[in-house]
């Protein structure tokens, strides 16, 4: 028996559901309740693929769920940069899966089913944000992810843990309660509809006032990309254990704020329209001002997940500005960046989780010298560094050089000189660490103890192993990633 695309498409959101239910009947096997995990992790990426295929072949794939209002449905639609997101997270799923049994199980930690039933439910809520087919639908989604991941922030459920949740919560649900909803209803007032059509939804003569206010209130209310002053959740849910910050950092929480303000911006007000509201501006300078302070600050942090936290800020910043550019060139660049740093993220966070099972080290302070005993993962953690910075042999060079020329294209000169900053304080606050875990000659904790290689556990070692080597196969070989990035621009009326 053969699935039909439209089936994939609904299986690939149902499934991790499923997966869920799955996961709490065996909780009290932990293999099999692991395999069922990988297994339903392997099925997700296998659909993944073959609607991938199915969209580079010209089909058209769609699928209702339930009309609401004349309108008004939930349903659900696949167009590149949705296929885009939905293969990073089916992937990195898989991936993180594979590292988390190595951590949790090392780490001992506590509610281990909550933990993987918890991450299939965000895993299904980030496919169908992935291929929603209009704002309606997309919200829906986007506040199961919230809530499926806040038991994954609170995880540890000591009052730190339950603090760092209730920011999380706080500031996710109320930037959405008081401007995400509130844009959605003016979009519904002004424009009529709320299907996400290429090249915007507004009708030409649209007051220009209010669509930049609207627009305002898309930003501002899509919490989960941390634009400052919105940002707090984010270092407060670095409470979590390792694998939930790699599922919010470079999976889904956050990948699925910015992949919903590229798609506000391409399919709701279009490029023509962004490039002429009175207050793009304003708020490209408000994602240049995040990027620059975010690495500022970044770069104060002794613990290690809080520095990556700092520049998840920054890095999601460039992605906004790409879309705000509201150039070709923004547009790929900011596509791009969802996949680089996601790859070279997720890599930098799992060698912090590496770090703190096998050396009890969380402070960067601490680190020096651990090259000795732990070099692949410090290895990882370098060229994952090397991506984040946005140079050879990484990817991630090539959509920070494509969001550079989005730059150069709109005259935007301020940011160009803020992304080449942002790029050099990248160095000051990731490259240092590996260096002196390998070449540090004073106060060097770890070289009393012999280089005695002690790496974290096997599958955690082979997670982080394949994310790095993600992060250079992006670099010698991007071109999926790009076709798949300049497909969106090229979406069909």
């Amino acid at each position: 028996m053969t699935l039909s695309l439209e089936s994939m498409l609904q299986l690939s959101i149902i499934l991790p559901i499923l997966t869920t239910l799955a996961i709490v009947a065996t909780g009290n096997k932990p293999n099999l309740r692991e395999a069922v995990t990988i297994i339903s992790s392997l099925i997700l990426l296998y659909l993944s693929v073959n609607l991938y295929q199915g969209i580079k072949q010209g089909e058209s794939i769609s699928v209702t769920w339930w009309p609401l209002l004349p309108n008004l449905q939930i349903s659900f639609n696949i167009e590149p940069l949705g296929m885009l997101f939905a293969l990073i997270a089916s992937f990195l799923w898989l991936i993180t899966t594979v590292y988390s049994i190595g951590y949790m199980r090392h780490h001992e930690e506590q509610n281990q089913t909550q933990f993987y039933a918890c991450f299939a439910i965000a895993i299904g809520s980030v496919m169908g944000i992935a291929f929603a087919e209009n704002l309606f639908t997309l919200f829906i989604f986007y506040e199961t992810l919230t809530l499926s991941t806040y038991p994954l922030v609170t995880h540890a459920g000591t009052e730190k843990a339950k603090k760092g949740g209730r920011v999380y919560l706080g500031v996710l649900l109320g930037t959405s309660i008081v401007f995400f909803l509130l844009a959605i209803i003016s979009t519904w007032f002004v424009a009529g509809t709320l299907d996400f059509k290429p090249g915007g939804i507004f009708d030409s003569d649209v007051n220009t006032t209010v669509a930049g206010v609207i627009l305002v209130l898309f930003i501002f209310g899509i919490g989960k990309a941390a634009i400052m002053p919105f940002h707090r959740w984010l270092p407060a849910a670095m409470v979590a254990p390792t694998p939930v910050s790699a599922l919010l950092h470079a999976v889904a929480v956050v990948k699925a704020g910015v992949f919903t303000i590229l798609k506000v911006c391409l399919f709701i007000f279009g490029i023509d329209l962004l490039s002429i509201l009175p207050t793009t501006q304003f708020l490209l300078y408000l994602a240049g001002a995040s990027v620059l302070l975010a690495s500022l600050v970044a770069m104060r942090q002794d613990n290690l997940k809080a520095r990556l936290a700092y520049s998840t800020i920054s890095q999601l910043g460039y992605i906004t500005i790409g879309a705000l550019l509201a150039t070709s060139a923004g547009v790929i660049g900011s596509s791009m960046h969802i996949a680089t740093h996601a790859f070279g993220k997720i890599t930098l966070f799992f060698c912090a989780g590496a770090i703190l099972v096998t050396a009890h080290k969380s402070k960067i302070s601490e680190m020096r010298g651990l090259g000795l005993q732990m070099p692949i993962t410090m290895a990882a953690f370098f060229i994952a560094s090397l991506s984040i910075i946005g140079v050879p042999p990484a990817g991630g060079i090539w959509s920070k050089w494509f969001l550079l020329m989005g730059t150069l294209e709109t005259e935007q000169w301020i940011l160009m000189v803020v992304l080449m900053i942002s790029s050099l304080l990248n160095i000051a606050y990731l490259l240092p660490i590996p260096f002196h875990a390998f070449f540090s000659k004073n106060n060097i904790p770890f070289a009393n103890t012999g280089t005695k290689i002690k790496e974290a556990p096997l599958a955690s070692l082979i997670a982080l192993s394949i994310t790095t080597v993600g992060c250079v196969v992006l670099f010698v070989y991007p071109q999926p990633l790009y076709e798949l990035a300049k497909a969106i621009l090229a979406t069909p009326e």
